[in-house]
């Protein structure tokens, strides 16, 4: 047997010897070639840098193992004068591996090539022979039994060959991971100079480097010295960059070419090479984890049966195997924990790219922004969180048959089939358990989807909801919809305690049954035999115990694929058409015959939105207007010339050429206002001025502190409505395109900037361009070449402007005669002195655009708030105490902790019970032997199940108070902290932090305090076995400590920043899905995924090194526990039978196998803590925010009635944004009587939305006071102030919901008089078109009405709460000139006995008003009646007038007088 198994080394030889003489014969025809190659392995020497290591390490082994064959041949020739076979063909082989290892060296690493696959194969070959070889000797050498069939047994070469040739085959994974990382990707790789700078300290780290996670090192030094910022962040390796991981997932995608093409499928396809070599470390992992339950048999006998000297031998081998196989299981296990967080950052990277993807190409309406979110921040991740579960699929029933062979080794047949039908039985068990957690989990997922979708509307509604004392309706709602979720998530997670009680009582049932069968069968029992199956019960419980975390990751896992899978399939559908390249005639846009609906599919819906009904061509340079009254369908017909509309019947509109758009509706993004303007394209300093210039942007500019560079908060919030209409419009312009679509880009300005935007932009930069204009300013129809008229979604009339003027009939001259009507109210004494007054002085005091806030003083205040505010240092022992009290003032703590105690107490109590009645079978009986293993058993069980459902009542508790505290500290904040903070960066803490401090946190500061309770009392069980063990333990608790010191410094500043990388991406993502009509028109599509993919890369990056430093210091620790428990087992070794039990000897030793799981376990615990904990931190800044005056003060309520009158005062009023800053308004001292009519003006910065403001507590007056009816409104709550206002904001704010909903949000109307105020505002006869009528369903943010329209619902809503005072602030803005006559008459009737203040651009709306108030720099010009200033022609209000008229009247002059 043993020739024929050495015999096996001649083929090896052979096959070295062919291969080297072969790549010899190939290197030299090819030797012309290597002076080329120098150039090519002159950039790769740092490649041979990387892997040195890897290289010394395959030559020195070798070397040595063939020394130690030649060696030991020669000695046994010395002494015996014989030549074995074995030594001779295994000293041959290994001087041969040795050469072709050294030969090869060159090749394999310069080349980016794998050692030879003859001497790979002759690595694993002499690992596993050697490897039975020993494990024959260890288990039978010294024993008396004989095997039925004879196996080799290892000589001390092939002991000491062992470690060598495991350290070889450990090195070979590593080195493939090396090939496979250059090679998965050659076709995608981007050749960069530079890219050595970027390259990532991971891909420059050599072999054993990355066995040891000595490439962190630098960064941990960086970290102790200063506070860690991104840049000190090196880059992650280019497999798991966003580009190449989505890259790889589309081609995977693609390849599929199925209608059902499977996700899963395509991601598995992507990362199996990855997957395959995490697979060898998982099973290295598991195999090593065994050889300890394996071996613990033989040293239990060992300790009882040694009575002299000369058996230390035997027992120093075996603690040295239990070392060698604990630092494998060790080492592997990190390597195998870091590759799958490696494998989960790919991943989640490559599936947020797909939803970008997508999320940008959706037109019409796709889903909402919340889901969106919700996509990438659970279900992306917990997809990437997966890949760190996958292998205990396949693992478990690995573990099941390693375990079963231990037991038929150490119990026999029966036995072993009992405990394994036990186990099963456990697992089966869980299955309808596990059922029920998928559906729990699913329902959670979308109460939290509902949730987080109306959070983010509510946030972006929050100034509209302030301003009509609505936020508490609205937070209780939210509340209801935490309810839900909070009712899905108490049923989950009380059946998690199930599955925690299921699974931590199953090593007690199994042994239970076990042992029973063993004692009925009467199967002989030792204390050896006893201890190693306990110890494979252990070890089988963890997987047993990660089960049903495993089944519930499955289901957990299958949602989220199910979710993003009917995501991209929905998306999937629709398809972007790119610019056309411009025609060589002189067409610009062929509009072809068609219908168009927003609802495609609503069965509602009694026509389309539009219809066209004729073919038209729009030539190249044309001016096309576009007019008729609100909801005409304006804005839809331009859409389907974008093709932002879908399109039921007819042909595609063509359109030859570059787009720009103008959306009605203002975009912009967060940034400065030049790279808004720019748009991704190059700087051209004298186009660009012009544009400025054109687009009337100079003077805003120079007002601000930095100018063009000053910054734009989220969706333009510190920008008036006028100036982002104008930054979007110079943003088009400047783009320098061939047509150009702008929808209503004159609403938001007033008539002076709107003939300069006229004259300057369409008929000056745009003069050459084709331009489609809707406006509802008719002043602005005659320079058109072409005129539309709309009209109920048809095009009414068509054709130059005086052929459909001259049209009595038409739809155009009645829209004039409303116009002309308008015009009609301004009726000046002294219309020829308008006339000469000059221009220049009108620029002093014009009305201008404004919204709430005043751009100067927010610009500065917004800077502040870009980057997020963080904490530093160590998370503070407050937060630990705030969230271990927050459910039931912490009472339950100390109860679970004593339940944990006490089932340590009696498991480890069962145990040496069981192993002490078998030392000696005359001790007790075998009745008495498994009634008390069975009580003892029993009782810790009762104290887990107690444990597990407490655990759930506090997570739950917890959750919910926290929550609580954060939703309604953020709804009674000031509008000031909804200004200065994006809406993203609330929806992260209300989104991911909430979702770990539901499910994750509490789980994990439980185990983290459950671990400890384990590891003190096997210190204590090992100390009670030799006081010295104790010393040890202490001298090594002292080394991690002063490790896990080391480390937390750079891995809690890595784990915030996590936190922090994410919002970015989230903000991005809801950015672009609200440009994405403008993004797609502009074909900037490229650029914004560009921007999305750095984004990606910088939040992977900080994960990819979070995730590394804890296996850096997993590394460590494990070893020194590993160290420990080999010094611990020499100890017991040592000692004289006498001076220790075995028993107990035995049991410590058993426990000790677990001494490096629970180690890792305790300090992954201890800074996976503090890391989640941070998550408690960010949701607690939020609970503590400043809030705003009290809602109701009781006992300074005003009366029901008031107020009756509606009379203002204002009294010396001061207003300051801060302390620091220069006051807004100074000294104002003025009355608005009592049921009249005054409208405010002034020009920019001149502090009339201050004013309005103060008048709602916006702003607190930092002097003077403001009185009501004779109540000073500072003396009373916000809710009985706001609730007895009325208001219509500039930006019209609708709900997703119904019309009912979004009229009477607090149900306090009938639906009778919701009728009668739609039918005031001309909206009846809209809603009738949807048979659902007040039913009808409001899209999000009111995307399926035109902005005319809501602002018409804006109104109505307003006139149904019938309020006393009522503020129109840009109230008729985006409305046509008809309905606003219509409305203005509407208002007066129905607010004859209210106090009105309007502040508005248009003359007419405020020329009948009773006063006007003119304000400039904060103080009061004028405040008369309109009549008495109009007769001062130098008063600032004349001069308003003066150039309205000539602006409004000089086009239509000629036609109308």
């Amino acid at each position: 047997m043993e020739v024929s198994l050495e015999l096996v080394n001649v083929p090896f030889v052979m096959a070295l010897l062919t291969w080297m003489t072969l790549d010899i014969l190939k290197r030299r025809r090819h030797d012309n070639l290597d002076s080329d190659s120098d150039a090519i392995t002159h950039p790769k020497r740092r490649v041979a840098r990387e892997v040195g290591v890897c290289m010394v390490i395959a030559i020195l082994f070798n070397t040595i193992i063939s020394i130690f064959y030649l060696g030991f041949g020669f000695y046994i020739y010395w002494n015996r004068r014989i030549v074995t076979t074995k030594a001779l063909c295994s000293a041959i082989t290994w001087v041969l591996a040795s050469l072709v290892t050294i030969y090869s060296k060159n090749r394999t690493f310069r080349e980016h090539k794998t050692w030879p696959l003859v001497l790979i194969l002759w690595w694993v070959f002499s690992c596993v022979f050697v490897s039975l070889s020993v494990a024959v000797y260890v288990i039978h050498h010294f024993k008396s039994s004989k095997l039925p069939y004879p196996l080799p047994e290892a000589d001390v070469v092939d002991i000491a060959s062992l470690p060598l040739l495991l350290m070889l085959c450990l090195c070979l994974p590593l080195a493939w991971i090396r090939k496979n990382s250059d090679l998965e990707h050659p076709l995608l790789h981007k050749e960069d100079e530079n890219s050595s700078k970027e390259d990532s300290t991971f891909t420059n780290a050599g072999i054993w480097s990355q066995l040891t996670f000595r490439w962190l090192n630098p960064l941990f030094k960086s970290g102790r010295i200063e506070k860690l910022e991104l840049h000190h962040i090196p880059s992650v390796p280019e497999s798991e960059t966003a580009d190449n991981a989505s890259l790889l997932l589309e081609e995977s995608l693609r390849k599929q070419k199925t209608e059902s093409s499977s996700l899963p499928n395509a991601i598995t396809r992507t990362i199996w090479k990855s997957l395959a070599v995490n697979a060898i470390f998982a099973g290295l992992n598991t195999i090593a984890s065994y050889i300890g339950p394996f071996l613990i048999t033989s040293f239990v006998n060992f300790l009882t049966e040694k009575h002299d000297n000369s058996s230390y031998q035997y027992g120093l081998v075996l603690a040295f195997i239990f070392f060698v196989s604990k630092t494998v299981e060790s080492l592997t296990q990190r390597l195998w924990y870091f590759g799958a967080q490696r494998i989960g950052i790919r991943v989640r990277a490559a599936l947020t790219v797909l939803i970008y993807k997508k999320s940008l190409s959706i037109k019409f309406v796709g889903p909402s922004n919340g889901k969106i979110i919700n996509l990438i921040n659970v279900d992306a991740e917990r997809i990437g969180d997966f890949c760190w579960y996958i292998h205990g699929v396949w693992l478990l029933p690995i573990q099941v048959f390693l375990a079963l062979v231990i037991l038929y080794k150490n119990l026999g047949a029966a036995p072993s089939i009992a405990a394994v039908f036990a186990t099963i039985l456990v697992m089966v068990s869980n299955t309808p358990l596990a059922n029920r957690q998928e559906r729990l989990h699913s329902k959670i997922m979308e109460a939290k989807d509902s949730r987080i979708k109306a959070t983010s509307e509510t946030l972006k509604s929050m100034r509209v909801l302030k301003l009509h004392a609505w936020e508490p309706t609205f937070l209780k709602k939210l509340l209801q919809l935490r309810e839900t979720e909070r009712n899905w998530l108490k049923k989950y997670l009380y059946t998690c305690s199930a599955v925690a009680f299921l699974f931590w009582a199953s090593p007690t049932l199994v042994s239970v049954i076990t042992f029973g069968v063993c004692i009925l069968l009467k199967t002989p029992l030792t204390s050896g035999t006893v201890l190693s199956a306990l110890a494979t019960f252990r070890i089988l419980q963890e997987p047993i115990y990660n089960l049903p975390e495993l089944i519930s990751m499955i289901a957990q896992t299958k949602v989220s694929f199910d979710r993003i899978q009917e995501f991209l399939g929905e998306v999937e559908q629709r398809k972007f058409v790119p610019d056309r390249v411009p025609k060589a005639s002189d067409v610009a846009i062929e509009i072809e015959t068609g219908e168009y609906a927003w609802e495609t599919s609503s069965q509602n819906l009694k026509k389309p939105t539009i219809k066209i009904t004729e073919k038209m061509k729009i030539m190249k340079g044309y001016k096309i207007a576009v007019c008729g009254s609100v909801g005409s369908g304006k804005s839809s017909l331009l859409c389907s010339m974008l093709g932002e509309i879908p399109r039921i019947s007819g042909a595609v509109i063509e359109v030859y050429g570059k787009k720009a758009y103008v959306p009605q509706r203002s975009w912009v993004q967060t940034g400065t206002i030049r790279e808004n303007i720019l748009f991704g394209k190059d700087m051209d300093h004298a186009f660009y001025k012009n544009v400025l210039e054109a687009c009337a942007l100079n003077q805003d500019i120079e007002m601000w502190v930095n100018n063009d560079m000053s910054v734009v908060g989220e969706r333009g919030m510190n920008l008036s409505g006028g100036q982002k209409q104008r930054i979007q419009l110079a943003r088009a312009v400047y783009s320098d395109s061939d047509i150009y679509v702008l929808d209503d880009p004159f609403s938001a300005v007033d008539a002076h900037t709107g003939k300069h935007l006229f004259k300057k932009c369409l008929t000056g930069l745009l003069s050459q361009k084709t331009v489609i204009y809707a406006t509802h300013q008719l002043e602005f129809l005659d320079a058109a070449d072409l005129v539309l008229v709309m009209k109920d979604g048809l095009i009414v009339q068509s054709g130059k402007y005086e052929e459909l003027i001259a049209d009595s009939d038409g739809e155009l001259v009645r829209q004039m005669n409303a116009h002309r009507k308008s015009l009609d109210q301004v009726n000046p004494p002294q219309e020829d002195d308008y006339i000469t007054a000059g221009p220049c002085q009108i620029s002093q005091i014009e009305v201008i655009e404004e919204k709430y806030g005043e751009p100067i003083y927010y610009s500065k205040l917004f800077e502040r708030s870009q980057e997020e505010e963080t904490e530093t240092g160590r998370v503070k022992w407050s937060v630990y105490s705030t969230f271990v009290t927050a459910a039931y003032r912490g009472a339950l703590v100390p109860v679970i902790l004593l339940c944990q105690v006490l089932f340590q107490g009696l498991q480890m109590g069962s145990n040496y019970w069981i192993a002490w009645g078998t030392e000696d079978s005359h001790k007790v009986t075998r009745t008495q032997l498994i009634g008390i293993f069975i009580l003892l058993s029993g009782g810790s069980s009762v104290f887990i199940l107690g444990r597990a459902v407490l655990l759930a009542t506090i997570a739950v508790e917890t959750a919910q108070h926290l929550f609580l505290g954060m939703i309604r500290s953020v709804f009674r904040a000031p509008i000031s902290f909804f200004d200065s903070t994006p809406s993203s960066r609330i929806l992260n803490r209300s989104s991911t932090d909430q979702s770990t401090l539901d499910t994750d946190i509490p789980y994990r500061l439980a185990g983290l305090a459950f671990a400890l309770i384990q590891l003190f009392s096997i210190i204590i069980l090992m100390s009670h076995v030799a006081w010295q063990i104790f010393l040890l333990f202490l001298a090594i608790l002292g080394i991690s400590f002063w490790y896990q010191s080391y480390y937390i410094t750079t891995a809690r500043e890595l784990a915030r920043m996590v936190g922090i990388r994410k919002a970015p991406i989230l903000h991005h993502f809801s950015e672009s899905i609200a440009g994405a009509a403008t993004i797609r028109c502009f074909s900037q599509e490229d650029r914004f995924m560009e921007k999305n993919l750095s984004l990606i890369d910088d939040y992977s990056r900080v994960a990819f090194h979070n995730s590394g430093t804890m296996e850096w210091l997993c590394v460590r620790i494990n070893f020194l526990f590993n160290f420990v428990f080999f010094l611990v087992l020499i100890i017991l070794v040592s000692l004289p039978r006498s001076a220790i039990d075995p028993s107990l000897a035995g049991l410590a030793a058993t426990y000790g196998l677990n001494l490096n799981v629970l180690q890792a376990w305790v300090i992954w615990n201890l800074c996976n803590v503090e890391n989640k904990m941070i998550s408690v931190e960010r949701i607690l800044q939020f609970t503590n925010i400043p809030s705003e005056a009290p809602l109701v003060i009781e006992d300074c309520r005003p009366k029901p009635e008031w107020p009756t009158e509606g009379r203002i005062e204002l009294e010396n009023l001061q207003v300051q944004y801060a302390p620091t800053l220069p006051l807004v308004l100074k000294d104002i001292t003025c009355t608005f009587p009592g049921e009249r009519k005054i409208g405010v003006v002034g020009r920019t910065g001149s502090g009339k939305s201050t004013l309005i403001q103060a008048l709602f507590r916006v702003v607190e007056p930092s002097g003077g006071r403001i009185t009501i009816d004779g109540v000073d409104i500072s003396t009373i709550g916000l809710q009985d102030l706001r609730s007895r206002l009325g208001i219509i904001p500039q930006d019209p704010i609708l709900f997703q919901g119904n019309i009912r909903t979004n009229l009477d949000p607090l149900q306090q109307h009938t639906d009778q008089e919701i009728w009668e105020v739609l039918n005031k505002c001309r909206l009846a006869d809209m809603v009738r078109q949807d048979q659902r009528l007040l039913d009808a369903p409001v899209a999000e943010d009111g995307e399926n009405w035109s902005v005319g329209q809501r602002q018409l619902v804006c109104l109505a809503r307003v006139l149904l709460k019938k309020r006393r005072i009522l503020v129109l602030d840009e109230a008729t803005a985006s409305i046509d000139t008809a309905t606003d006559n219509v409305i203005q008459e509407t208002i007066r009737e129905e607010t004859s006995r209210c106090t009105v203040i309007t502040v508005a651009h248009r003359i007419p709306t405020v020329i009948d008003n009773d006063l006007v108030l003119v304000l400039d720099k904060g103080e009061i010009v004028e405040y008369d009646r309109p009549g008495i200033l109009l007769e001062d022609n130098s008063s600032s209000f004349s001069k308003l007038v003066a150039q309205f008229l000539r602006s409004s009247r000089s086009n239509h002059h000629k036609n109308l007088f």
